[in-house]
């Protein structure tokens, strides 16, 4: 029986993009932590690569296999919202898994050219579209897997197209204006949106070496669980 070898490197990137998730996410619970988000602006791209590097080394397509990971964001799509609306007060969007969820399947759409997987790819690009507002990230961030397909394989260079997608996902409007106020956060906040893409590109490839504990589905439940754990934290500061 083949035993597929688990990727010592992207699990390092996945911890650490739940990791700087966390630390994002702590500044709702510090409120004069505002640098935090600039740690959080790696959180997202990460996990976009992580999702990347996951279809770019499947060379089979199968049904079962495409529905149970999108099957695995659905759900938690829904069992997140509760806790994310609990500990983030009167968000205007949803929380972050549907956005992954229809860039899962717009980058498939582009990597498998089955027609149901071409039309599930156009079906998610058009719901980005339409709701854009109240997508986490919006558009943009439902291009950024399909864009961070695209370079995972290239030279270093190429990874500036998913730091621009990227940049465009995080409300640049808002961080260019806080630039022209001279604010340090906005600035930091821009390079790490731009570099993100090519530093997690890096650590998948050179940090093979590093032994992390492997991230597997269970995963998924550190979503909703990390909102609930941050909100008890509030709640005890308060």
């Amino acid at each position: 029986m083949h035993v597929k070898q688990r990727d010592s490197a992207l699990d390092l990137l996945k911890w650490l993009a739940l990791l700087c998730m966390v630390l994002d996410h702590l500044r709702y619970v510090v409120y004069s932590a505002d640098w935090l988000y600039v740690p959080g602006r790696l959180a997202f791209p990460w996990f976009c690569l992580a999702m990347a590097a996951n279809l770019a080394r499947t060379t089979t397509f199968t049904t079962s296999r495409q529905w149970r990971y999108l099957g695995w964001l659905l759900l938690f799509s829904a069992v997140s919202e509760i806790p994310y609306r609990m500990f983030i007060l009167d968000p205007n969007v949803l929380n972050v898994m549907p956005t992954l969820a229809l860039g899962l399947l717009v980058a498939r759409g582009w990597l498998d050219r089955t027609l149901q997987a071409r039309l599930l790819g156009a079906a998610a690009l058009m719901l980005a579209g339409l709701f854009s507002g109240r997508l986490m990230f919006g558009f943009f961030g439902v291009l950024l897997p399909l864009a961070m397909l695209l370079v995972i394989r290239r030279p270093w260079y190429f990874a500036l197209l998913p730091g621009l997608v990227c940049l465009a996902a995080n409300q640049w409007q808002v961080l260019y204006d806080a630039v022209r106020l001279s604010n340090h956060v906005a600035m930091a906040a821009i390079a790490t949106c731009l570099i993100a893409p090519w530093l997690g590109v890096f650590l998948l490839r050179h940090a093979q070496g590093v032994k992390a504990p492997p991230m597997r589905r269970w995963a998924y439940a550190l979503y909703p669980v990390h909102f609930l754990a941050l909100l008890a934290l509030r709640e005890a500061l308060s």
